[in-house]
């Protein structure tokens, strides 16, 4: 049974600023990866029916990943991309444990709150083999990366 995850931070930048940095290869490959793990971007095309795929590689390589190794690979699709406020992307990973398999999507939706902007990740149909609390955790670094990578840049 899938299930669905959320994460939610209010980043202190303009919704335009965060909005770059969801369509931005180089960038998300640098803020996306949860604590413990680096990225790697095999290709890259932000528009609906574009997509990318990620290698997320555990920096202890004895953590076990969902595509063998310490490796995490995901192909993903861009569904729907609107400028400044939402992008949906469908992830599949590359695994052959069924607890991986299915199509997960992920909404990014960017709302503007004064100066500040609420970052919402929701990701439905999320495969059984992540477990929701480890999931929330990598969510929280995640959001936490990408205000930094933002307040770098602003």
């Amino acid at each position: 049974m899938t299930h669905t995850d959320v994460g939610r931070l209010l980043v202190p930048a303009p919704r335009e600023a965060i909005f770059a940095a969801l369509v931005d290869g180089e960038a998300r490959a640098s803020w996306l990866p949860p604590t413990g793990m680096t990225g790697r971007l095999a290709w890259f095309d932000a528009r609906p029916g574009g997509g990318y795929r990620l290698t997320l590689t555990y920096a202890d390589p004895t953590t076990p990943g969902k595509s063998g190794g310490a490796d995490d690979v995901v192909d993903v699709r861009f569904t729907v991309v609107e400028p400044p406020s939402r992008v949906v992307e469908e992830a599949d990973f590359v695994s052959d444990d069924p607890a991986y398999a299915g199509t997960m999507t992920m909404t990014w939706t960017l709302e503007p709150e004064g100066a500040s902007t609420l970052v919402t990740i929701t990701a439905t149909d999320v495969p059984d083999g992540i477990d929701s609390a480890d999931h929330e955790v990598a969510f929280e670094a995640t959001l936490r990366q990408l205000a930094a990578h933002v307040a770098q840049r602003c």
